[in-house]
């Protein structure tokens, strides 16, 4: 039975702050571990809209906790405001059914760094409403469901209000400290919005129309489809010459028809631009804690083998092949350059030499790919999936994430990360969830350059040779 106040705390215990006094500010050096595990449990049993997700404000800045900012449990944190980094205080689970949310039309927000959830006790001082509490509202981890950590949620990304279920008419709202707290529910209050941006992507409906391709000639064998392929944009009198691929040892292959290939990246490599940045080449994927630098800290490699699993039972149509791009450079991975488990990482683009980092297979079925006539580009490397999320800030968009689209590899069919596919040497990657509008092209404006989207043109200078 829901409570209608959650936090049934010993001032003395837990030293809340009198809502007469000032705001108590919390520190400690370390957390009490054994105390802290007992009190954020993770719900494995959880039906999660959402994993793995930033919650962006309205200008653009990421909720996050400081797990020491609280107590020894990491209870009575507070939620703060801050650049995004894609650190993991950064993000947070969305969930909708489990051991403490029994209440249709809600969800409980999470934060994967600690497992405790968002929590708003009116009780407290002013400007510290809000904070972060072991679910279920009882210190230890021992309670059930409280509607003090209940929000209303019917579903989506947003833009959308926290309204926590305790107390109608109150939204959370950001202060001019770049903490959250409370005020009056007002809907052209933009403090008052919020956006779920990356993660466990939402698929979005795909429209039927069939691609529309006329007079497109190659200069080597392709596999027929066997059907019109999803909608991607309009190509017009496009005269290509693909590159095929041998039967590889890599791993499994089910590539129906390939020829000899009329060059290969058995050729010199691409001289990089004139100052351009070159990443150095991997042999193998990091298996011990190393730096990561896309959100800093440091790489999990338990963590990013969960949260990145290879298929054995997908089809693949190529196995550890190259895409090159028509400037000649290859997409290119760096499995340091995104989280603690391997995602958010960016897609660079770099001169060809076959390197691991460059290699990458084409799943059109499997655990992840349930759609026909399409295809997942998946790391060979690391086993992520390419993605585009349009909600996330330019030039951010396209990065490598778990295939299914949830951080911690849960997920199974998201259209953020499936491309239309027919068979052939080359692919157009036009993202699904862009319903045809948008395709990822190269963006030389970073150093090193990245993949990065852009409308579909159908120009030749959009599809990436498939080369071994």
């Amino acid at each position: 039975m829901i409570a209608s106040f959650s936090l049934l705390l010993s001032s003395v215990a837990l030293s809340f702050a009198s809502p007469l006094g000032p705001i108590e500010v919390r520190t400690v050096a370390a957390l009490n571990t054994a105390a802290f595990e007992e009190a954020q449990q993770r719900d494995a049993t959880a039906t999660r809209a959402f994993s793995g997700i930033e919650i962006i404000t309205s200008t653009g800045q990421c909720l996050f906790i400081n797990e020491l900012s609280g107590d020894f449990r990491a209870n009575l944190n507070p939620i703060q405001v801050g650049a995004c980094d894609g650190s993991q205080g950064q993000l947070w689970d969305v969930i909708t059914k489990g051991k403490h949310n029994d209440q249709a039309g809600t969800m409980l927000l999470v934060n994967t760094l600690t497992q405790a959830c968002m929590n708003f006790d009116p009780r407290r001082a002013a400007g510290n409403t809000v904070i972060m509490f072991s679910c279920g509202g009882r210190a230890d981890g021992g309670g059930a469901v409280t509607n003090s950590q209940l929000f209303t949620f019917a579903g989506g990304a947003g833009p959308l209000a926290l309204q926590p279920k305790n107390a109608a008419g109150t939204c959370l709202t950001v202060t001019s400290g770049n903490v959250l707290d409370q005020a009056p529910c007002n809907t052209g209050d933009a403090k008052q919005a919020f956006t779920f941006s990356g993660g466990g992507v939402a698929s979005a409906p795909v429209s039927n129309t069939a691609l529309s391709v006329s007079s497109i000639s190659v200069a080597a064998a392709v596999v027929a489809p066997t059907s019109s392929p999803p909608a991607v944009a309009q190509c017009n009198s496009v005269t290509t010459v693909f590159v095929t691929r041998a039967a590889s040892s890599a791993g499994p292959s089910n590539t129906a028809a390939t020829s000899s290939a009329t060059s290969s990246l058995s050729s010199p490599a691409v001289s990089a631009i004139a100052g351009e940045v070159i990443i150095k080449s991997d042999t193998s994927n990091p298996s011990t804690p190393v730096p990561v630098s896309g959100a800093g800290g440091t790489l999990k490699p338990s963590s990013a083998a969960e949260a990145n699993k290879r298929d054995d039972t997908a089809t693949r149509a190529f196995t550890g092949v190259s895409l090159k791009a028509a400037n000649g450079q290859c997409l290119f991975i760096n499995p340091t350059a995104g989280d603690f488990r391997q995602n958010l990482v960016p897609v660079n683009l770099q001169p060809c030499t076959g390197s691991l980092n460059e290699k990458f297979d084409l799943i059109t079925a499997g655990i992840h790919n349930n759609t026909p006539n399409t295809t997942l580009v998946v790391s060979s490397l690391m086993q992520g999936c390419i993605s585009f999320d349009p909600r996330r800030a330019d030039p951010t968009k396209v990065q490598v994430f778990s295939c299914g689209g949830r951080g911690d590899g849960s997920g199974q069919v998201s259209n953020s990360q499936q491309f239309p596919f027919g068979g052939g040497n080359s692919i157009l990657l036009a993202p699904l969830n862009s319903n045809g509008q948008t395709c990822l092209i190269s963006n030389a404006t970073p150093n090193p350059p990245i993949l990065d989207q852009g409308a579909c043109n159908g120009n030749a200078d959009q599809l990436f040779t498939i080369a071994q």
